[in-house]
């Protein structure tokens, strides 16, 4: 019979035993549902870490764009950000597994605040490489065991919910980041704003140094299963299919936050407006995830995750048609109801997927693919971007929609 020490921390046996079913008059540990501050100040840390690095990604751009950088230049620049972490998110899930989510998500908060403060005091194309490398090596730890952190707070049922709130988080960060940085550059510059980011990329460092009773005992795992390696990960087909459908998606959400900027400068826009555009879509992807559970529940998520992929490939077609900005701002729009659905499903599915105690390895391998595909697209489609903005974007919809549609053959 599995039991669970409370003292030590420690599971035993193979069956997950759950924090909301362990009752006692003296220690209660309660799930993300029966404890709701515990999921709340987590997404609140994780909008402060990520509104921190989706600001930057505009903010870099921008400032590149200023120091006279060309399209095939800011896309290596951008693909940075995801070269380390390639190497490290299976290592850093092993880390969340094995030691705590406490210790990588701090330091994960510290190094962000390095990254982002080095262009303040060294303005230079050599200081934005060395920044957006750092940024992305601190980042992928505090990103895997946040959401390892996220999955551990409750069972199947509360996991859903503590994840569809948590993803609400993300997509305030993303609205909050590029709006923050557009108004901060038009307004005190481009140094600045980094300094800015900075210091609200410490906030969940210096919370997780002064306070981390939200966090759940950690839970060790035996040995054994500590040491299979990757291709088990792999040869499990559900598994290795969202961790798939999670590099298409990723593909969609990161070309739009590249090459959205380099297009709004193109065509004249203010950085404010080009905030608000790029902000429009984490908007609609709040409002979609408010209705997450339902659409869930009704269709199911084969079909959620298709039809996710043929809207954003349509909307793609239709970006460089335009060069109004309210009506980019509702294709933007479209396209966050098109995709916005679609990261939190893959979490929650790559964690219910991933073999017992190897959550954070996991979701440390659907990040290695995320990252590969963020080196890959924004080198592949600067280049293209030489040509001009139709291969871009139509190249990139021609991918969604035929993904999209042989996606869609398992769910009929």
């Amino acid at each position: 019979m599995p039991f669970f020490d409370i003292q030590n921390g420690s599971l035993y046996g193979e069956t997950w035993i759950h924090y909301g079913r362990l009752i006692s008059k003296s220690n209660t540990v309660r799930t993300g549902q029966q404890f709701p501050a515990s999921i709340y100040l987590t997404v609140l840390l994780s909008i402060c870490n990520q509104a921190s690095l989706k600001g930057s990604k505009m903010l870099v751009t921008l400032y590149a764009i200023e120091l006279g950088a060309s399209p095939f230049t800011i896309g290596l620049l951008v693909s940075t950000y995801a070269f380390f972490p390639l190497l490290l998110a299976v290592y850093a899930g092993r880390v969340s597994d094995r030691g705590g989510v406490r210790r990588p998500m701090a330091l994960g908060s510290l190094g962000m605040m390095l990254g982002l403060a080095l262009p303040a005091v060294m303005p230079s194309m050599t200081a934005l490489f060395l920044s957006v490398a750092i940024i992305g090596i601190s980042n992928i730890f505090f990103h895997v065991s946040v959401h390892n952190l996220v999955g551990s707070l409750g069972d199947s049922h509360a996991r859903t919910s503590n994840f569809g709130t948590f993803s609400l988080g993300a997509a305030t960060a993303g609205f909050l980041g590029p709006m923050l940085v557009g108004l901060s550059i038009d307004h005190i510059g481009h140094l600045p704003t980094f300094a800015f980011l900075a210091i609200v990329a410490s906030v969940p460092g210096v919370v997780l140094l002064c306070y981390a009773g939200f966090i759940p005992p950690h839970i060790k795992v035996k040995h054994e299963e500590r040491t299979r390696g990757m291709r088990e990960l792999m040869g499990t087909p559900a598994l290795r299919r969202t961790l798939i459908t999670s590099g298409l998606i990723l593909t969609g959400i990161d070309l739009f936050n590249f090459y959205m900027p380099i297009y709004g400068r193109s065509i004249g826009l203010s950085a404010s407006v080009i905030g608000v555009i790029v902000g429009a879509y984490a908007a609609a992807a709040f409002v979609v995830r408010l209705q997450m559970p339902r659409l869930v529940k009704q269709f199911g998520e084969e079909r959620i995750l298709a039809g996710s992929l043929m809207m954003a490939g349509v909307t793609y077609f239709l970006f460089p048609l335009f060069q109004y900005p309210v009506v980019l701002g509702a294709i933007s729009f479209f396209l966050g109801l098109g995709l916005g659905c679609g990261q939190p499903l893959s979490i929650i599915l790559t964690y219910n997927n991933a073999p017992a105690g190897r959550a954070g390895e996991a979701l440390g391998l659907r990040l290695t693919v995320n990252k590969f595909t963020q080196i890959l697209v924004p080198v592949v489609f600067g280049s293209l971007g030489t040509l001009g903005v139709y291969p871009v974007f139509w190249a990139n919809a021609i991918l969604l929609m035929m993904s999209g549609y042989l996606h869609a053959k398992p769910s009929r």
